[in-house]
């Protein structure tokens, strides 16, 4: 239990309502593809985007504020709110039609496969 006061009281070192947040994300290679998982705790799956563009990966969202509490009400808040965007350089070219994602339990998952690498042929080079 902890031993902090819960008084109404603000004070400027106590306001930490104004933070901004990104999530955290987990990169790793599993299976022939490059996953990046997202820790989305407190994000409506609706409001969540996945896109590609010119091989750049975002992630984009928003954490809401609970709506029903008002903010007088409050003692003390601690979680981050707003707007987020992440962006990952993907180093080779990708199909975007074969990228899966899933959002589960607070956790968006994004599989990127990797591209088969060209099967370097055996040519032989004729010397002058």
């Amino acid at each position: 239990m902890s031993d902090e006061s819960l008084s109404q009281t603000k004070t400027l070192d106590d306001d930490v309502t104004l933070c901004a947040w990104e999530p955290a994300v987990d990169v790793y290679e599993a299976d022939g593809a490059i996953v990046f998982k997202a820790k989305l705790t407190g994000v409506r799956k609706e409001v969540v985007s996945v896109e590609i563009k010119d091989n750049v990966l975002t992630l984009k969202g928003e954490r809401c504020i609970d709506p029903e509490i008002d903010e007088e009400k409050y003692y003390r808040k601690e979680r981050c709110f707003g707007t987020f965007h992440r962006s990952f350089t993907l180093r080779s070219v990708v199909r975007p039609d074969q990228i899966k994602a899933k959002f589960t339990d607070g956790i968006l998952e994004v599989e990127v496969p990797k591209p088969e690498e060209e099967k370097l042929k055996h040519i032989s080079v004729d010397i002058e």
